[in-house]
C-alpha cells in the first residue's frame, strides 16, 4: 500500500507538477533511480519528455533574445558616448584658429612615442607629415614616471 501511495505521488509530482527526478527523490525520500525507473514506465513519459525539450527551448530563446538586447544597449551607449566626444572635439576645433602642439598631441597620440630621457612626446619615425604637425612636443609628463600615493 505504502509503495502504491509513493508511485502515484512520484507520477503526480512529475506529471503534474512538472518538477525534475532528483527534486521528487529529495521530497519523497527515495533514490533518483527509483524515480526515473517508476515515470519511464507511465505511458506519458515520452509526451512529458516532448514538452519539456519544447518548454526548454523557449526558455533558451528568451534568454538568448534578452542577451542580444542587452549587448545592443550597450552597443548604442557606447555608440551614444562616442558622439558626445566627436562633437566636443568638433566643437574645440572649429572655434580654435591654431591648434596648440600639445592638444595635437593629445588627439593622435599614436604619432608619438615618450622621449626616455626628457618628458617630451617625439614623432615616430616613418610617419610622413605636414610642415605644420609638430616634430616634437615639450613638457609632457609621461604618465609611468607619475608615482601613486596612497
Amino acid at each position: 500500500m505504502i509503495a502504491i501511495n509513493k508511485i502515484s505521488e512520484i507520477t503526480r509530482l512529475f506529471y503534474e507538477e512538472h518538477l525534475r527526478g532528483a527534486d521528487i527523490a529529495k521530497q519523497i525520500g527515495v533514490g533518483k533511480s527509483y524515480v526515473t525507473k517508476i515515470i519511464q514506465k507511465d505511458e506519458r513519459y515520452i509526451e512529458e519528455k516532448e514538452y519539456r525539450a519544447t518548454q526548454s527551448k523557449e526558455r533558451h530563446k528568451v534568454c538568448k533574445r534578452n542577451y542580444i538586447n542587452k549587448k545592443r544597449q550597450a552597443n548604442k551607449q557606447d555608440y551614444q558616448a562616442m558622439l558626445i566626444q566627436i562633437n566636443k572635439d568638433n566643437e574645440y576645433l572649429s572655434t580654435k584658429k591654431k591648434l596648440s602642439d600639445e592638444a595635437f598631441s593629445n588627439w593622435n597620440r599614436g604619432m608619438f612615442d615618450y622621449d626616455k630621457h626628457s618628458s617630451a612626446l617625439v614623432l615616430k619615425n616613418g610617419i610622413n607629415i605636414g610642415f605644420d604637425v609638430p616634430k616634437r612636443v615639450i613638457n609632457v609628463v609621461n604618465p609611468s614616471c607619475i608615482r601613486a600615493t596612497f
